[in-house]
């Protein structure tokens, strides 16, 4: 999507609420916040609470940035490398309906996953700079990883629900946002869900998300079928 095209639509507030509910479902279940909360939690032992806060509104802070890059730029790089729409919905929902799969079947491999990011990281650089770590490892790619921004530049990259260029936009931006701030809040007060949640009531969210998640990478999927269906009817009956 281009700057030129969302301001010269109109905005629909029920557009903008339902896509914010789509968009922030589908990017909470793949960045699972909740249960990367427990390994921040792990990784911060025994810090300061002030130093705690600190890094988790940069890792917030990073993650909204990355999420927000891939958004707004997502139109860009498809007309740069000259993919279609319908290929990246296709391609996107398939990356998205298979890692909702792999996450509604083993949520423990993920977290070992990005554990052994952080740690590896942390042993490589005890003394490393907190901005540092803020960025890498903890936001990129612990946080917001590739998989988080494949779905953000899928879900830009066309208007799946009838909404207008502005009120699509709009809704992606307010759920990415709303994304940081949880991603904040969560990782503030990541050693009070650890003792209040546990692995195993955050692993049965992380699954009820996944599943959220499944279906909107099979809507994806559908949506880029469906266009290229169209395209190609449509071009059999220009020939004919």
């Amino acid at each position: 999507m281009y700057l030129p095209q969302v301001l010269t639509q109109k905005v629909n507030i029920s557009d903008v609420t339902a896509i914010w509910l789509m968009a922030y479902s589908a990017l909470f279940s793949i960045v699972n916040p909740l249960g990367a909360s427990l390994i921040f939690a792990q990784t911060t032992l025994g810090r300061p609470k002030r130093e705690i806060i600190v890094l988790a509104r940069m890792v917030g802070f990073y993650s909204f940035i990355i999420l927000m890059v891939s958004i707004w730029l997502g139109g860009w790089i498809l007309s740069f490398f000259r993919i279609t729409i319908d290929a990246l919905r296709v391609s996107g929902g398939l990356v998205v309906a298979s890692r909702a799969w792999a996450l509604l079947l083993a949520p423990e491999e993920s977290e070992a996953r990005k554990e052994r990011q952080v740690f590896d990281h942390n042993a490589a650089r005890q003394e490393s700079d907190l901005g540092d770590r803020a960025f890498f490892p903890l936001a990129m790619p612990f946080t917001v990883g590739p998989g988080s921004i494949a779905v953000a530049i899928a879900l830009s990259s066309g208007r799946t629900l009838g909404a207008s260029a502005a009120s699509y936009i709009i809704g992606l931006s307010l759920a990415v946002l709303a994304i940081a701030l949880t991603v904040v809040v969560l990782y503030t007060y990541a050693e009070r869900i650890v003792s209040s949640l546990g692995r195993t009531g955050a692993r049965i969210v992380s699954r009820l998300a996944a599943l959220i998640l499944l279906c909107i990478g099979v809507q994806i999927l559908f949506s880029g079928l469906e266009g290229f269906v169209f395209s190609t009817l449509k071009h059999l009956h220009q020939i004919s």
